[in-house]
């Protein structure tokens, strides 16, 4: 009796045959659309960083108007306006004055916006949706339109040249859009959260600062992150309404380097450069709740 051997062949998957050895997998990107990717991004990081990189290197120059002629920078490169900036100007009042104005703003503005906007996303009283409105509308008025009848009522309170009179009317630019941003972002926390606070006899104050808050750190850093900001660069308001050369807060205090005759240009950049710095400290340190903060307060509205 003869026996008949089978050979069984492996199965071929029907996936492997029809996807070419050489295609890129699901998720991952072709070679050249990877490279591409980087180039774009390159020359982006180059446009973003070229008008620093010009700022610093005009910095160095030690003549006013070596930004004509930027190759004699290379040979003549030099510290001395730093130097200058820091040791025969104003620049460490000027540095106090800002933070003080500042801070002021920063801790105000974050403690209101975020007061607001947990009470809209989380209460429904009368008006709550016009509430939120009015503060969208009061954003669409220019700074030129606000000038004179904030001049006329901050002089009515005499608060006109006093670091109060700054921090009232920054406030009235950051808390709107800060408010909407913490409004948002409460929105992706659980209404839970609260409903437990309250089992465990928390008060509605109780339950925001000691579980919600915490929970809407990264929130916090981008409406405090925006805050300081605008007081820190904001020029108009500070040049109208503080008239002591020694309250003057560093936007200003830049100004005093270009008179109607002449422009100390060497010396601008120094400052500039000094100004960026405490600024860059402070975005370093809270960037990674910045990106947090601010995909997470765009998911809900």
């Amino acid at each position: 009796m003869s026996t008949q051997t089978l050979s069984t062949s492996p199965a071929l998957d029907p996936v492997e045959t029809s996807v070419p050895r050489n295609a890129p997998r699901r998720g991952r990107r072709s070679r050249g659309v990877s490279v591409a990717t980087h180039a774009v991004l390159v020359v982006a990081s180059l446009v973003a960083l070229f008008p620093i990189g010009w700022l610093v290197f005009l910095s160095l120059g030690p003549g006013k108007d070596d930004y004509l002629h930027p190759a004699r920078i290379l040979d003549t490169a030099t510290l001395s306006n730093y130097s200058f900036v820091l040791e025969h100007t104003n620049f460490l009042k000027w540095l106090g004055n800002t933070l003080i104005v500042s801070l002021g703003t920063t801790v105000i503005g974050v403690l209101v916006a975020a007061t607001s906007g947990y009470a809209v996303s989380r209460m429904r009283f009368p008006g709550y949706k016009k509430f939120m409105w009015v503060l969208l509308i009061t954003q669409m008025f220019p700074i030129a339109v606000l000038m004179v009848p904030m001049y006329v009522i901050l002089s009515d309170l005499r608060l006109i040249d006093t670091y109060a009179a700054l921090i009232l009317v920054y406030l009235t630019t950051a808390v709107p859009y800060c408010a909407w941003l913490m409004k948002g972002y409460f929105d992706t926390i659980p209404v839970e959260i609260d409903e437990a606070g309250r089992v465990d006899g928390l008060s509605p104050f109780g339950t925001f600062f000691r579980l919600i808050l915490p929970l809407a750190r990264p929130g916090l850093a981008v409406a405090g992150f925006y805050t300081m900001i605008t007081a820190w660069s904001e020029v108009a308001f500070a040049t109208t309404f503080m008239l002591d050369d020694q309250k003057y807060t560093l936007a200003v205090g830049l100004q005093s380097f270009v008179s109607e005759h002449d422009a100390q240009r060497q010396y601008m950049a120094a400052t500039a450069v000094l100004i960026a710095i405490p600024i860059s400290a402070v975005f370093y340190l809270v960037q990674k709740n910045l990106v947090t903060g601010l995909t997470a307060g765009g998911t809900k509205g």
